[in-house]
């Protein structure tokens, strides 16, 4: 659950429709593709958390398996990256409830800076407490997802072949190019199962639990993207996402609202701002982790290092971490915060594989 709370939200949402608009209906080999070297990362990080079930991540198998400076450089990028993911969450946040609220574009930072504030609180309060708000967000948004799948199904088929040709888009400079950069879009959508080996050293059976809940949250995420993948380009097409891309932020509600539907519309707007609230409480859990590991190392002051006496939270981390997405929520760009997280993700799973392949025989799955 908590790795669809990472997962399930602006991939689903936001991703699809950026990369219907580049590849055409191939976005469903796009989702697949992507999938597939999704699944590669996530068993380096299934076996890494196993052999090694600390807080951190890839900063921590950085500085285990390969050298200081490059479990450092993990550490900052996942920091930085992951940061500006989660005041863009907020903001998408803002975003949708908005609109639903009647309030206007100039409430967005206030009410995105208040929704970190509020997730701070709670992750403050607790893992547990968090897992089961965590669960209950998921649980919903999983469920709008559904209904937009299960009512918009019918729509999809009646359609027939039309939205579904030409297959592979030829707008970018050939229909490979189309088709591989799409990959690349929805493959930033499948990063989320990092925050599941974050948490390593407050799970049971780290060595068991840990590579099952990735496997397991890798499947399900690809066949929900694959899934409504197909009924948006059944209903309305590829063509106006690459032609209206402001639609792009709003992929299934420009679908839903096609069909005529204003509850399906009003179901998977409510869904979207579960997604973001779910995307923001599990990045503000993993950062926090990480800050705790770096402060332990004394890469930043020792004081984020440390636990409570009383919770064994690390609430300093948690503290430090809410005022820099606050931040980011108050002033930041959402383009080029998700160019920026884009890339310095690719970074940070890449310290990850150099990291999986130092791994003893007798460590690995």
């Amino acid at each position: 659950m908590m790795g669809l709370g990472s997962m399930v939200g602006t991939g689903v949402f936001v991703s699809i429709g950026i990369a219907a608009g580049v590849a055409g209906p191939s976005v469903l080999l796009a989702i697949a593709l992507a999938a597939l070297v999704a699944t590669c990362n996530a068993l380096s990080s299934a076996q890494l958390a196993a052999s090694h079930p600390v807080s951190g991540g890839t900063y921590e198998y950085g500085y285990r398996y390969l050298n200081p400076r490059l479990g450092l450089t993990a550490g900052w990028m996942f920091l930085c990256a992951k940061s500006a993911s989660a005041a863009t969450a907020a903001l998408g946040f803002a975003g949708y409830a908005l609109p639903m609220a009647g309030g206007g574009a100039a409430a967005m930072p206030w009410v995105a800076m208040g929704s970190v504030l509020f997730f701070t609180l709670l992750v403050l309060a607790g893992i547990k407490r968090s897992s089961w708000v965590n669960i209950a967000i998921v649980s919903v948004t999983l469920a709008a997802l559904g209904g937009f799948i299960l009512f918009g199904s019918p729509s999809a088929f009646a359609t027939g072949s039309s939205n579904w040709t030409p297959f592979f888009s030829d707008r970018e400079e050939s229909p490979a190019s189309a088709f591989l950069y799409a990959s690349a879009l929805m493959f930033v959508a499948f990063t989320g199962y990092g925050r599941i080996a974050t948490l390593g050293e407050e799970v049971r059976e780290p060595h068991r639990t840990i590579p099952r809940a990735i496997i397991v949250t890798v499947a399900v995420t690809a066949a929900l993207y694959i899934c409504v993948a197909a009924v948006v380009v059944g209903i309305v097409g590829t063509a106006v996402f690459a032609d209206a891309p402001d639609r792009q932020a709003t992929t299934l509600q420009t679908a839903a609202t096609a069909m005529g539907s204003r509850s399906l519309a009003l179901l998977v707007a409510i869904g979207a701002i579960t997604a973001m609230l779910g995307v923001l409480l599990n990045l503000i859990l993993g950062l926090s982790r990480v800050v705790l590991a770096m402060g332990r190392r004394g890469d930043i002051p020792p004081v984020f290092g440390r636990l409570t006496e009383a919770e064994k939270e690390p609430a300093s981390a948690v503290i430090l971490v809410g005022v820099l997405v606050t931040g980011l929520a108050a002033i930041g760009s959402v383009e080029t915060v998700w160019a920026f997280s884009a890339f310095t993700v690719l970074i940070y799973y890449a310290i990850s594989n150099l990291a999986a392949l130092r791994l003893p025989d007798d460590q690995r799955l």
